[in-house]
């Protein structure tokens, strides 16, 4: 029998830094680039991931594309300044209720495969994640280095998984709208986290199972049984 690949979004499904994050990645290219950042409403870009958010931006300043060395001196800057305000304000990095410890009750059982596929660069990412102390070493993580996509992502967790294991089922966890719309376009179960409880945000776009956080466990393991991909509503 196969296994169920679960695969996490980070911000607000592992870890709450979003406000912070956003506000760091605007800030270090007003810093690099002497132009206001137009907005951190990632609903505004074409796709919701570091790769498009950068390259968009400096198209619309600059009218060029961005070169790989170009986007790693961003990257640079861009993690020294998240290191910097994690230490000095470590509470606006915070973990996502029991998320680590379902992190590692899911590695635990055998039915289960765990991953992430997120829409942040993955030097970001470690830096978030080892705030809240979720280890990386053993997990399958992809992040938009290379991808502007957020389905390229997922498929790329996807391939490199089914590489060693056998999967029957996968289950993609997320929090946000761009979530909901990337799991329906690829026909993806898909269990959503809302820290708030606003659960319609996820609901009224066709999300099935919607839970607030990982604090019930067999809840959550319940949920990744029941999910469905989203509905077209």
């Amino acid at each position: 029998m196969g296994k169920t690949l679960v695969i996490f979004d980070i911000d607000g499904t592992l870890v709450y830094s979003n406000k912070i994050d956003s506000q760091c990645f605007a800030e270090v290219y007003e810093t690099m680039y002497r132009r206001p950042f137009p907005t951190i409403d990632w609903t505004q870009y074409p796709h919701v991931t570091d790769t498009t958010i950068f390259r968009t931006v400096v198209r619309q300043h600059f009218g060029r594309t961005t070169e790989e060395a170009e986007m790693q001196e961003f990257q640079h800057h861009f993690v020294a300044l998240l290191e910097s305000r994690r230490k000095s304000n470590p509470e606006e990095f915070r973990e996502v209720p029991h998320a680590r410890r379902a992190v590692e009750r899911l590695q635990d059982d055998e039915r289960f495969v765990v991953a992430i596929g997120t829409g942040g660069w993955i030097r970001p990412a470690k830096v978030k994640l080892r705030h809240v102390q979720i280890l990386t070493e053993s997990l399958v993580l992809v992040g938009a280095d290379g991808h502007e996509q957020r389905q390229g992502i997922i498929g790329q967790v996807m391939e490199t998984v089914a590489a060693t294991e056998k999967i029957d089922r996968t289950v993609y966890v997320g929090d946000a709208i761009w979530d909901v719309h990337t799991t329906r376009r690829m026909n993806m179960n898909f269990v959503g986290i809302r820290r708030n409880g606003d659960f319609e945000v996820l609901e009224k776009e066709g999300t099935r199972v919607v839970l607030q956080d990982y604090a019930d466990y067999d809840r959550f393991v319940e949920a990744l049984f029941q999910a469905e991909p989203p509905k077209i509503l």
